[in-house]
């Protein structure tokens, strides 16, 4: 059973855990042992409320699959049970994450004085750059 907060837990059946052989450098240890993590979570198919399920879909991620799976790879550590517990960790801040409701902003316009401060700056920038251009020297 995995804990995310005191309202949301998910069982060890929702997600997949694959081990697979770490890219990058490392030597011998990379080309023989399997540290990396793969980790799958069906967003679709998991026991989590509709409405959280939708704001992770709606979610601008890129490891979350066209099938709303999101695929998580952990490789930073040399043992796998690190890399399992990072993986882990990185699912429960992804939940954490959509679990937090944006507050709705207020369109609102620049003041008087910010429009005539911006409009002061911009004839200042011209004025500096007109001295940039030829020297009429009669």
């Amino acid at each position: 059973m995995i804990f995310i907060n005191k309202n949301i837990e998910l069982s060890d059946k929702e997600i997949e855990l694959n081990p697979m052989r770490a890219q990058g450098a490392g030597g011998q240890n990379v080309n023989k042992v399997s540290s990396a993590i793969h980790l799958r979570f069906d967003i679709a198919a998991s026991s989590l409320s509709d409405d959280l399920k939708q704001r992770l879909l709606d979610s601008k991620d890129s490891r979350i699959t066209k099938e709303g799976v999101l695929i998580i790879k952990a490789q930073q550590h040399r043992t796998q049970e690190r890399n399992k517990l990072d993986a882990i960790e990185r699912l429960k801040d992804f939940i954490l994450a959509g679990t937090e409701v944006q507050k709705a902003r207020t369109p609102t316009k620049p003041s008087r004085n910010a429009k005539r401060k911006r409009t002061d700056s911009k004839v200042q920038r011209g004025r500096t750059k007109a001295l940039r251009g030829k020297v009429n020297i009669e």
